[in-house]
């Protein structure tokens, strides 16, 4: 392929990005910052939604278990005398069985709310590291791209320098196959940031058949205070892996993961208890009229009846229900235990990587300055003719690469601090 087939076509993609760069803008999009994302989340996304409809289901089982049994009247007519009877039956509510069936009922209640409220966590700490992570996809892409312009400008003075006998048809080709690689990577850059788009689309509950807001943050740390508050778990998880202080157990304790899934253990004992107690079902009252004895006088006359009605555990102990719930508080105590140690696991890791993040972002920043002036040097020094081509390209792979690694690694602290923090918040009990 010669090489003026290679620059029409590095002017094609270079072209075609820049295209891609600005559609959304062109759309009319929707500028949406990072809290109005999080509130839009709340409001309509559906993983809330789902642990809405669950706490809903859980506040109407309460109801169910809060409500008196109704009465029975039942109306008969029998050959014997007296022929007419009329008896109403009244379930007695048993106090041992009530309160142990309406106290899982209330535990389940308190456990899906506070379900709900990690769920509503969760939600947050996704919208925010995906709003995130579409932060740097587009801090990347402006990167490819403008390192594409660069390149194609490369391209150009190279071809300049050739015609003028100071380079050669190699140099030339060399040029334009960097700068088709570049814009094939500023082209697929610029798929990664709109699909990153998207999912912030799809976690707002806007369809994400095409791409209607624009991010309007920038990639930053977060607050002051925020880094402050973090700050003063460093030295209560130092080492703790090997015994965990009690800031730390505190924290994990709070954690709403580890509350949910406290609460689900207490709903599920109390089942169990539930379970027992009805082994004895709920006894009954009776009490009703008879009349009708046509060899009697007065056929016309109310006879009162009355009688209790005992059920007897002869055939079934109710012994199903009450494996049933053996089992589910089995699950619930290994499912408390799993969230303990994967919120102390993660808590431990989270810090350390960020103390790691930290000195890597003071070590990028200091060679984002040093890569930048060795490619502006050698660039300066390649027009001069004291420098070679293959010089300037890696000088300027060097500066992309470390460029790179600064945007992936901001992402990253920020991402991780905004987990630390919904590990760490305080969970209102409701």
């Amino acid at each position: 392929m010669s090489s003026s087939l290679l620059s029409r076509l590095c002017h094609v993609l270079v072209a075609a990005t820049l295209c891609l760069t600005h559609l959304p803008r062109f759309a009319g999009a929707q500028p949406v910052t990072r809290a109005e994302a999080a509130r839009r989340a709340l409001a309509a996304g559906p993983r809330v939604a789902l642990a809405r409809a669950d706490t809903a289901a859980a506040r109407a089982a309460l109801i169910t278990a809060r409500a008196l049994p109704n009465p029975t009247l039942a109306a008969t007519r029998s050959k014997d005398t007296p022929q007419n009877h009329l008896i109403l039956d009244v379930p007695v509510d048993a106090p041992w069985v009530r309160g142990p069936r309406v106290g899982a009922a209330r535990a389940t209640a308190r456990a899906a709310r506070l379900r709900f409220v990690s769920e509503r966590t969760a939600a947050l700490l996704e919208v925010d590291t995906t709003y995130t992570m579409a932060l740097a996809a587009h801090a990347r892409f402006r990167l490819s791209r403008q390192t594409a312009r660069d390149a194609d400008s490369l391209r150009t003075m190279t071809a300049a320098r050739r015609d003028a006998g100071d380079a050669s048809d190699l140099d030339v080709d060399l040029a334009t196959i960097t700068a088709g690689q570049q814009s094939n990577v500023a082209a697929t850059d610029s798929l990664t940031y709109m699909s990153t788009v998207l999912t912030v689309q799809t976690l707002m509950g806007i369809p994400a058949d095409s791409a209607t807001i624009v991010l309007v943050d920038s990639l930053r740390l977060a607050p002051e205070e925020t880094t402050r508050f973090l700050r003063t778990l460093d030295s209560a998880t130092t080492g703790a892996l090997l015994l965990p202080s009690a800031r730390t157990s505190s924290a994990i304790a709070g954690a709403p993961s580890v509350a949910a899934a406290e609460a689900t253990l207490q709903a599920a004992e109390l089942a169990v208890v539930r379970e027992r107690r009805s082994v004895f079902g709920a006894p009954s009252l009776q009490a009703g009229v008879e009349w009708g004895d046509p060899a009697s006088d007065s056929a016309h006359e109310l006879l009162p009846t009355f009688g209790v009605s005992i059920p007897l555990p002869l055939f079934d102990r109710n012994r199903g229900p009450i494996a049933q719930a053996q089992a589910e508080r089995d699950r619930a105590r290994a499912e408390l235990a799993a969230a303990r140690l994967l919120v102390q696991q993660r808590l431990v890791e989270g810090l350390r990587e960020r103390e790691s993040l930290r000195a890597r972002l003071v070590r990028d920043q200091d060679l984002v300055v040093r890569a930048e002036r060795v490619a502006a040097k050698s660039l300066t020094a390649y027009r001069e003719g004291a420098s070679a081509l293959p010089a300037v390209l890696e000088a300027r792979r060097a500066a992309r690469d470390v460029l790179g690694q600064y945007v992936d690694d901001l992402a990253a602290l920020m991402t991780l601090e905004s987990e630390l923090r919904a590990l760490t918040q305080p969970v209102t009990v409701p």
